[in-house]
């Protein structure tokens, strides 16, 4: 009865680990359109938008940990684990602005495949490595799958931005966002597990503002960008940038990471693309494709293996 009892309750956190980190994904998903409101009405770059974004994220998390009495295990958590911390940080703002590099050079669908895909790829070898065993079957075929089927909703709900002279370095930007991406998730796995998912948040946010706005703003200023709006509707945008898609996301994900591998969430985290497609189809006018619906179906049923084989314990790491 106790073994039974406790498969179950492993099951349960497992279930609701992948379910809150895909939910990260599909709130990610909004992004798109809401970055291209707040650029088309009043000119803000993407770098400006992050800055910004970051802005309102801090700002959100400082409120969340005041209310809930969490700012010394904050302190304690930057003092204890401060490399974990910072290298989280840090790769959480790579990630982002380098996604917005290789955006602006080849286009949404180019990026979205290289960068979202190279992240499970690279986790799956990181896993094998530290077992120093191959991976398993199940577990190439699963991200084989997510792969498959983000390749399809990419390139088909997509735009692509036709640069040729810019090409190589969208290229490397969208591999070096994919592999900051794996890296930043890698690496904050073990916090999650060891303090809250609010806490967590907190601290690496902090620091990806670090990086994120100054250097923003001093690219936007740079090149002669608009540097704030001008009309409280790009600011509701941009409040919602931060406050939802960055600290509430991250939130979620790190909740999800408590109970679910690093290589899991970043396959989760494929609905993404799965979410910006709907928007597109249902209030952006787009009609849908055979390949939109073949490759969503694909990431939901890699998502779905990735739960049955949670409930025996993580697999995929």
């Amino acid at each position: 009865m106790v073994v039974t009892a406790s498969r179950e309750a492993g099951s349960s956190h497992a279930w609701r680990g992948l379910l809150l980190v895909s939910a990260a994904g599909i709130v990610w998903g909004t992004i798109g359109p809401a970055v291209q409101l707040a650029h088309e009405a009043p000119g803000l770059s993407p770098w400006v938008i992050s800055a910004y974004r970051a802005i309102a994220a801090v700002l959100a998390l400082l409120v969340a940990i005041v209310v809930t009495g969490r700012v010394a295990t904050c302190l304690a958590l930057a003092r204890r684990r401060w490399r974990r911390v910072i290298i989280t940080g840090v790769a959480t703002a790579i990630f982002q602005l380098l996604f917005f590099v290789a955006v602006v050079a080849v286009g949404v669908s180019v990026t979205t495949v290289i960068a979202l895909g190279l992240a499970p790829i690279l986790l799956l070898v990181v896993g094998s490595v530290q077992r120093r065993q191959p991976p398993a079957r199940a577990q190439v075929l699963i991200v084989t799958n997510a792969l498959v089927g983000l390749v399809l909703v990419s390139i088909a709900g997509g735009s692509g931005n036709e640069a040729p002279q810019a090409a190589a370095v969208g290229i490397l930007a969208a591999f070096g966002s994919g592999t900051a991406y794996a890296v930043s998730t890698h690496v904050g796995a073990p916090l999650s597990r060891g303090d809250g998912a609010l806490p967590v948040t907190t601290v690496t946010t902090a620091v990806a503002a670090a990086v994120l706005v100054p250097g923003g703003l001093v690219a936007g200023k740079l090149r002669g960008e608009p540097l704030t709006a001008t009309d409280a509707g790009s600011w509701l945008l941009l409040a919602y940038l931060g406050v939802v898609t960055m600290a509430f996301a991250y939130v979620l994900l790190y909740a999800g990471l408590r109970s679910t591998t690093s290589g899991s969430a970043v396959v989760a985290t494929l609905l993404e693309p799965v979410t910006a497609v709907l928007i597109a189809v249902l209030l952006l006018g787009e009609r849908p494709t055979a390949a939109v619906f073949i490759g969503t179906a694909l990431i939901l049923l890699a998502i779905a293996s990735l739960g049955r084989r949670m409930e025996s314990g993580p697999q995929v790491q």
